[in-house]
């Protein structure tokens, strides 16, 4: 088993995909995609569409036609159109934050 399944722990792999979509925090963008694999911690996503100028860094990830099934995500990696996520567990930029600057706490 490679480090990198190691590390994500235990992989779901879709034969056909999960269609998916990628939204902006601040709702300002979205794009359709593939969800390729998931895992607890994260997933591989293909994208359709222009990926330049897209605020990656933390966006949402809507499983669902109502949105009500999404998680919150950051960017891992980027190979062409593909791109690997972290899902982000609610108070996780929180803890990071204040990690960084505890004094503006």
């Amino acid at each position: 088993m490679a480090a990198e399944q190691r590390r994500a722990g235990e992989r779901i792999t879709f034969e056909r995909g999960f269609n998916a979509r990628m939204m902006g925090i601040d709702g300002t963008w979205h794009r359709d995609c593939t969800m390729e694999d998931v895992s607890e911690t994260g997933a591989k996503l293909t994208v359709v569409g222009a990926m330049e100028g897209l605020h990656l860094k933390e966006f949402f990830l809507l499983l669902s036609s109502t949105g009500l099934a999404y998680r919150r995500c950051e960017l891992a990696w980027m190979n062409g159109d593909q791109i690997g996520v972290n899902f982000l567990r609610p108070g996780d930029k929180k803890k990071a934050r204040h990690a960084e600057h505890p004094a503006e706490v």
